[in-house]
Protein backbone atom coordinates (compact mmCIF):
# COMPACT_ATOMS: atom_id res chain seq x y z
CA UNK A 1 0.00 0.00 0.00
CA UNK A 2 1.18 3.28 -1.26
CA UNK A 3 1.23 5.99 1.54
CA UNK A 4 0.46 8.78 -1.46
CA UNK A 5 -1.31 6.82 -3.52
CA UNK A 6 -3.86 8.86 -5.31
CA UNK A 7 -7.34 7.11 -4.31
CA UNK A 8 -10.59 8.54 -4.31
CA UNK A 9 -11.81 8.15 -0.40
CA UNK A 10 -15.29 10.53 -0.78
CA UNK A 11 -15.63 9.16 3.22
CA UNK A 12 -12.53 10.96 4.53
CA UNK A 13 -13.20 14.15 1.89
CA UNK A 14 -16.82 14.25 3.61
CA UNK A 15 -14.84 14.74 7.31
CA UNK A 16 -12.19 17.06 6.19
CA UNK A 17 -15.01 18.98 4.78
CA UNK A 18 -17.06 18.82 7.97
CA UNK A 19 -14.48 19.46 10.16
CA UNK A 20 -13.58 22.34 8.59
CA UNK A 21 -16.71 23.83 8.40
CA UNK A 22 -17.28 22.76 12.12
CA UNK A 23 -13.59 24.89 12.99
CA UNK A 24 -14.86 27.78 10.80
CA UNK A 25 -18.11 27.64 12.42
CA UNK A 26 -16.91 27.47 16.54
CA UNK A 27 -14.27 30.12 15.66
CA UNK A 28 -16.68 32.22 14.43
CA UNK A 29 -19.17 31.67 17.40
CA UNK A 30 -16.34 31.85 19.56
CA UNK A 31 -15.21 35.00 18.23
CA UNK A 32 -18.61 36.92 18.52
CA UNK A 33 -19.40 35.64 22.27
CA UNK A 34 -16.04 37.02 22.89
CA UNK A 35 -15.81 40.48 21.22
CA UNK A 36 -19.18 40.80 23.09
CA UNK A 37 -18.29 39.79 26.39
CA UNK A 38 -15.23 42.01 26.57
CA UNK A 39 -17.18 44.63 25.26
CA UNK A 40 -20.32 44.80 27.56
CA UNK A 41 -17.51 43.26 30.48
CA UNK A 42 -14.61 45.15 30.30
CA UNK A 43 -15.48 48.31 28.05
CA UNK A 44 -18.77 48.66 30.11
CA UNK A 45 -20.31 49.31 26.72
CA UNK A 46 -24.51 48.69 26.05
CA UNK A 47 -24.90 45.54 24.92
CA UNK A 48 -26.12 47.00 21.75
CA UNK A 49 -22.70 48.49 20.93
CA UNK A 50 -21.19 44.63 22.10
CA UNK A 51 -23.39 43.18 19.23
CA UNK A 52 -22.45 45.38 16.81
CA UNK A 53 -18.94 44.97 17.40
CA UNK A 54 -19.59 41.57 17.55
CA UNK A 55 -21.16 41.10 14.35
CA UNK A 56 -17.30 41.60 12.39
CA UNK A 57 -15.90 38.13 13.46
CA UNK A 58 -19.36 36.43 12.61
CA UNK A 59 -19.61 38.35 9.38
CA UNK A 60 -15.59 37.33 8.80
CA UNK A 61 -17.06 33.67 9.72
CA UNK A 62 -19.94 33.18 7.61
CA UNK A 63 -18.14 34.48 4.51
CA UNK A 64 -15.15 31.78 5.21
CA UNK A 65 -17.83 29.27 5.17
CA UNK A 66 -19.27 30.51 2.09
CA UNK A 67 -16.26 30.80 0.14
CA UNK A 68 -15.46 27.34 1.47
CA UNK A 69 -18.76 25.72 0.63
CA UNK A 70 -17.90 26.10 -2.98
CA UNK A 71 -14.31 26.75 -3.33
CA UNK A 72 -12.20 24.85 -0.64
CA UNK A 73 -9.07 25.62 -2.44
CA UNK A 74 -9.64 29.52 -2.34
CA UNK A 75 -10.76 29.15 1.60
CA UNK A 76 -7.51 27.36 2.50
CA UNK A 77 -5.82 29.96 1.19
CA UNK A 78 -7.66 32.92 2.33
CA UNK A 79 -7.80 30.86 5.95
CA UNK A 80 -3.23 30.47 5.43
CA UNK A 81 -3.30 34.13 4.56
CA UNK A 82 -5.35 35.34 7.77
CA UNK A 83 -3.63 33.03 9.60
CA UNK A 84 -0.16 34.56 8.84
CA UNK A 85 -2.04 38.04 9.20
CA UNK A 86 -2.49 37.49 12.77
CA UNK A 87 1.32 36.86 13.20
CA UNK A 88 1.88 39.85 11.54
CA UNK A 89 -0.98 41.68 13.39
CA UNK A 90 0.85 40.19 16.68
CA UNK A 91 4.07 41.72 15.76
CA UNK A 92 2.65 45.23 14.72
CA UNK A 93 0.74 45.64 17.76
CA UNK A 94 3.27 44.84 20.16
CA UNK A 95 2.04 41.31 21.76
CA UNK A 96 5.16 41.31 23.87
CA UNK A 97 4.15 38.94 26.87
CA UNK A 98 4.71 35.00 25.53
CA UNK A 99 1.18 34.15 27.14
CA UNK A 100 -0.86 36.62 24.63
CA UNK A 101 1.04 34.76 21.89
CA UNK A 102 0.48 31.38 23.05
CA UNK A 103 -3.28 32.27 23.63
CA UNK A 104 -3.81 33.31 20.06
CA UNK A 105 -1.76 30.36 18.38
CA UNK A 106 -4.35 28.55 20.25
CA UNK A 107 -7.31 30.01 20.44
CA UNK A 108 -7.05 32.33 16.27
CA UNK A 109 -3.74 30.77 14.38
CA UNK A 110 -4.39 26.75 14.90
CA UNK A 111 -7.71 26.70 14.72
CA UNK A 112 -7.21 28.94 11.24
CA UNK A 113 -4.42 26.66 10.14
CA UNK A 114 -6.09 23.20 10.99
CA UNK A 115 -9.29 24.96 9.07
CA UNK A 116 -7.22 25.63 6.06
CA UNK A 117 -5.19 22.61 5.71
CA UNK A 118 -8.84 20.51 5.95
CA UNK A 119 -10.26 22.65 3.44
CA UNK A 120 -7.36 22.13 1.04
CA UNK A 121 -7.22 18.14 1.88
CA UNK A 122 -11.12 17.85 0.69
CA UNK A 123 -10.56 20.04 -2.66
CA UNK A 124 -7.37 17.90 -3.39
CA UNK A 125 -9.67 14.53 -2.95
CA UNK A 126 -12.04 16.31 -4.96
CA UNK A 127 -9.82 16.34 -7.81
CA UNK A 128 -8.35 12.70 -6.95
CA UNK A 129 -12.13 11.57 -7.46
CA UNK A 130 -12.62 14.04 -10.99
CA UNK A 131 -9.66 12.33 -12.20
CA UNK A 132 -10.73 8.53 -11.52
CA UNK A 133 -13.95 9.48 -13.12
Amino acid sequence: MELMARVCKTERMNFERLFARLFVAAGGLFWAVAVFAGDVAYLDESAMEGISSAVIPLVIAIAALAVGWFYETLAGLLLLVGAGGAVVWGLVAGWGDAGIWWLMIAVLIAPMVIAALLFLAAARMQRICQLEE
